[in-house]
């Protein structure tokens, strides 16, 4: 068994994906999936064609966190699930930064970068996207490159480097999010889900373990839920298909999932520059959790 780990810059994740599947090999690609809905789209193809797996990061939705949080949803402990609000606010990529044009070319800025984290918990807690609204602005249209050998050349932004989204779920949830590199004030990591019965506050979609707290009506102070199952890290998506296509399974961090959160983003994408809400049609798979016995450390034969 042979899988590709394509960790190429955006603007070219889907023609290398297309290029190992064509070779005949499983793929594992960072995010975003693609660029466009067109080559996402491409991309899966491929993978059916050829009878391969492909799947998409992130994978930190595999790791003890974001499974306990899930279970805590799943078995009814916040009511049924009504609202989310998410918050990612730093300075951005500083001026130092070596490839700062490419953090703020389109495949990056907060929307692409940080989002598919954000967006795909949202998913998996409250079933797919249906439609997204939002704005964006960038604070700065201009920048000049501090290092490297493009050092003093001026660049212009071509991402939003603020974005808010309003998501409506096919479930009747809605969720609020933002994702700034323009605030002064670093707020990472914030993910809360509001039931009938309680308020669930997630770890960093960005990790793989952190605290869940759970906040019931009337409650003075938050309970927190220790987190249990895998804590690896990277590469648990690449694990997964491994053990998956050995047991002729289905593995959970899909080429579909990562499809349906780069169609969010692109939707997203489409409000904040044509205005008005925009229709998500495709659908995110609901993969199986994550057992709290699972053992990444474990042989794969």
């Amino acid at each position: 068994m042979e899988i590709v780990v394509n960790l190429t810059v955006p603007a070219v994740h889907a023609e290398v994906s297309l290029a190992a599947l064509r070779a005949g090999k499983h793929v594992w690609t960072e995010k975003p999936f693609a660029m466009s809905r067109a080559e996402g789209e491409a991309v899966r193809a491929a993978a059916a064609e050829h009878g391969l797996r492909v799947g998409g990061a992130p994978d930190t939705f595999l790791g003890a966190g974001l499974q306990t949080a899930f279970r805590l949803i799943e078995r009814g402990d916040i009511g049924e699930p009504r609202s989310a609000l998410t918050l990612f606010e730093t300075p951005g990529p500083v001026a130092e930064h070596p490839n700062l044009e490419r953090l703020l070319s389109l495949g990056s800025g907060p929307l692409w970068d940080i989002g598919p984290y954000y967006l795909t918990t949202l998913a998996l807690a409250l079933g797919s996207f249906r439609s997204v609204s939002a704005v964006g602005r960038i604070a700065r249209p201009r920048r000049v490159l501090q290092v490297g050998p493009k050092s003093g050349q001026e660049i212009t932004v071509a991402v939003p480097t603020y974005v808010s989204l309003l998501s409506e779920f096919d479930t009747g949830c809605t969720a609020t999010s933002v994702l700034s590199w323009d605030s002064p004030q670093r707020r990472e990591g914030f993910l809360e889900i509001a039931g009938t019965e309680a308020t669930v506050s997630l770890p960093d979609p960005n990790h793989f373990d952190g605290d869940v707290r759970l906040k019931r009506t009337g409650d003075d102070e938050w309970t927190v839920v220790k987190a249990t199952g895998p804590v690896a890290g990277r590469g648990l998506g690449v694990l997964d298909i491994a053990r998956s296509v050995r047991a002729g399974e289905p593995h959970r961090a899909s080429g579909d999932l990562a499809h349906h959160v780069l169609d969010a983003i692109v939707a997203a994408n489409e409000s904040v520059e044509q205005g008005g809400p925009r229709a998500v049609e495709s659908s995110a798979p609901r993969p199986p959790a994550v057992p709290e016995t699972y053992d990444p450390y474990a042989r794969t034969l």
